[in-house]
């Protein structure tokens, strides 16, 4: 009998998740004979085997994946509120969460399935964390565009998503010097801010607002009073969604059962303070769900076809409990529970953050 094997992607989407799905099962069916099934929405098509939103599970042959390799998202669906340790029920009108891991593991084996590749970031790495613990074997991928899951050098889907965001900061450069405005841009980052540091450092920003470096208004008032004395009446401020004043704390716009709480709102909160200090004409972009679509880069698209037949070799293997990992320029393997031990962030005296302040970049 063929050797069974799940894949899934878990989380928010990110561009590059087709090139894993691609290489994995192309490698795994046509080099290693087994059976690839792709399981809908993350977990939802082990948590329930009739789920189908809107093709439920499917076996997965090499002609089922040609031609995805360019294409945003992800061909499974994806989920960020089908944690099976959390997960959402509703009886009687009232909403409450509830432990259905041990359905998740009995599915997984009425389907024959020896393991499953999870590709996502660090929630989706604990959950696969916790269910290995109980039972239900495990390779990891890693997938985040905010790039802070420990054990790789990069996650896939980081590079396209800098990308976008540096575009969009040369567009809105050109706006705020015709408009001698100072343009607010909100990228995406809830505890790290690599996208914004690197953004903000390739799109010239004037300043760059993280999660790891607690801002104060002050700085930010001096910068754009000496770019005014300076001749320049405009500025480019990049803030990450996770940034806070100060002895503040985060901006948080809804709070769900099952779910992160969702930022939102943290360059609109620069823009009030900032224009109760300064008679700057300023206005905020925030780019939201625009850095997760679109085409991967070439670069995500190389990363991402790495990973995933990485993945194949450590699944058609046995090699359960590991994560493959970008290091030096090489794929590697480390254990997932190495991976979510210690979140990679943004350190303040980090060389880049360091290059960034030598040619003027206030982070508050």
């Amino acid at each position: 009998m063929k050797k069974r094997i799940g894949i899934l992607t878990g989380g928010g989407d990110c561009p590059g998740l087709n090139a894993v799905i691609r290489a994995a099962v192309i490698h795994l069916t046509e080099h290693h004979d087994c059976e690839v099934l792709g399981i809908e929405d993350a977990h939802s098509g082990l948590i329930d085997l009739e789920y189908r939103k809107p093709r439920g599970n499917r076996w997965l042959t090499s002609g089922d994946v040609r031609g995805t390799l360019a294409r945003g998202g992800t061909i499974l669906g994806t989920s960020n509120k089908c944690d099976p340790f959390r997960y959402v029920v509703s009886e009687g009108g009232v909403e409450r969460e509830t432990d259905v891991s041990a359905t998740v593991i009995a599915n997984a084996e009425k389907l024959g399935l020896e393991g499953v590749i999870s590709i996502g970031g660090d929630g989706s790495m604990k959950i696969a964390q916790r269910l290995l613990e109980a039972g239900l074997k495990a390779v990891g991928v890693p997938k985040t565009i905010d790039n802070d899951l420990g054990c790789t050098d990069q996650t896939f889907g980081f590079d396209t998503a800098v990308g976008i965001a540096t575009e969009a900061l040369d567009r809105l450069r050109d706006t705020a010097e015709s408009h001698d405005r100072v343009m607010l841009v909100e990228v995406m980052g809830r505890d790290a801010g690599w996208i914004a540091l690197h953004a903000g450092v390739a799109g010239g920003a004037d300043a760059i607002l993280l999660p790891e470096i607690p801002y104060r208004l002050e700085p930010l008032v001096e910068m754009l009073a000496e770019r005014t004395r300076g001749g320049q009446c405009h500025a480019l401020v990049v803030v990450s969604e996770g940034a806070r004043p100060a002895g503040g704390e985060v901006s948080v716009g809804e709070i769900k059962l099952g779910r992160m709480p969702r930022l939102m709102g943290a360059a609109h909160r620069v823009e009030e303070l900032l224009c109760q200090l300064t008679s700057a004409e300023i206005r905020t972009t925030v780019l939201g769900h625009l850095q997760r679509g679109g085409a991967p880069s070439s670069f995500d698209r190389i990363l991402g076809t790495r990973f995933g037949h990485a993945a194949a070799e450590l699944a058609a293997g046995g090699a359960w409990g590991q994560m493959v990992a970008l290091r030096s320029g090489e794929i590697v393997a480390c254990s997932i529970k190495e991976a979510i031990a210690e979140p990679k962030r943004v350190h303040p005296d980090s060389s880049l953050v360091a290059t960034a302040r030598a040619l003027g970049v206030s982070f508050g």
